[in-house]
């Protein structure tokens, strides 16, 4: 039993997009706590051990291999060299309470590029003021926003609106920046709440909205392209592939960045196309149930 639980869990791990998705969105959900699979290793370890069980603990080698091919790059240590971009990206949360200090936590990290998500009109005005003095160029489009050391221009609404939602529903940007390099197009994107249910898990307007944002990606004539955004799930379900299909993401950082008092995924993400995000973390808890994520980019 113990060395067929340890198979099982390895070809979870190694074939996860077979888990069909017709029911329930079973796949989707797997994807989304696939890391967690790993936590079958050590307990499959204490009860091979104790039942000193060598056919087990040969066994267990398969899940803690595949395991670590699929994740242990990201425990490496962070990559110091030379990086071109610093970006933050922050579900800053309506409920926020605090909306100044968030600001200058996040600008504190001295990025060069801040993207908020589910901004509301009556916090806007602190995040604008605290933000003045280091990001002059800023856009907002519904309830996300784009701060910025660099200029922008071209900045629109992203339509990545689910057919079913109501109107007024904008959670999309997108702006050239010009930084030194050159010309580069950034996106901020706030993809539909997920929910988990008896039934399984339910993404449809998630999923709907991911294929729209990854055709505007595939459409976009800027060759490297920076993505901020909450896009509720993690880059291994299967249904954020029409974006993460077409783009890089972080080569380094484990952290988790929801939910803020006991993380348990990361689906607050910053990915690139033409670029490496480089490494990613989290910073310091804020007024959001989200944490915060910074990473670097090398052009």
């Amino acid at each position: 039993m113990l060395a067929a639980s340890a198979v099982l869990s390895a070809g979870l791990l190694a074939f996860h997009g077979a888990v069909p998705n017709t029911v329930g969105h079973l796949g989707s959900l797997l994807e989304a706590f696939l890391p967690w699979l790993g936590l079958a290793v050590p307990v499959l370890l204490s009860l091979a051990l104790l039942r000193r069980s060598a056919t087990a603990l040969v066994a267990l080698l398969l899940p803690a291999a595949v395991w670590t091919g699929h994740f242990g790059g990201l425990l490496l240590p962070v990559d110091d060299g030379a990086h071109d971009i610093t970006a933050v990206q922050h579900n800053v949360s309506d409920e926020n309470s605090d909306p100044e200090g968030t600001a200058t936590a996040l600008a504190e990290a001295e990025p060069d590029l801040i993207a908020l998500e589910e901004l509301i009109p009556s916090a806007l005005p602190a995040y604008e003021r605290t933000l003045a003095a280091d990001y002059p160029y800023h856009a907002v489009k519904g309830t996300v926003g784009l701060w910025s050391r660099h200029p922008l221009s071209d900045v629109r609404s992203l339509d990545i609106k689910p057919a079913g939602i109501g109107e007024g529903w904008s959670r999309g940007l997108r702006s050239s920046v010009r930084v030194p390099r050159g010309e580069i197009a950034v996106y901020v994107a706030h993809l539909p709440s997920v929910r988990v249910r008896l039934s399984g898990l339910e993404s449809d307007w998630r999923d709907e909205s991911a294929r729209l944002l990854g055709e505007a990606i595939a459409a976009e004539k800027v060759d490297q392209v920076i993505l901020l955004g909450d896009l509720n799930s993690t880059v291994d379900d299967r249904g954020l592939a029409p974006v993460t299909s077409r783009m890089n993401t972080a080569e380094r950082g484990p952290d988790f960045s929801w939910p803020a008092a006991f993380p348990v995924s990361r689906i607050d993400h910053v990915m690139a196309r033409s670029a490496r995000v480089t490494d990613i973390r989290t910073l310091p808890v804020t007024g959001s149930d989200h944490l915060p994520v910074v990473a670097r980019l090398r052009f």
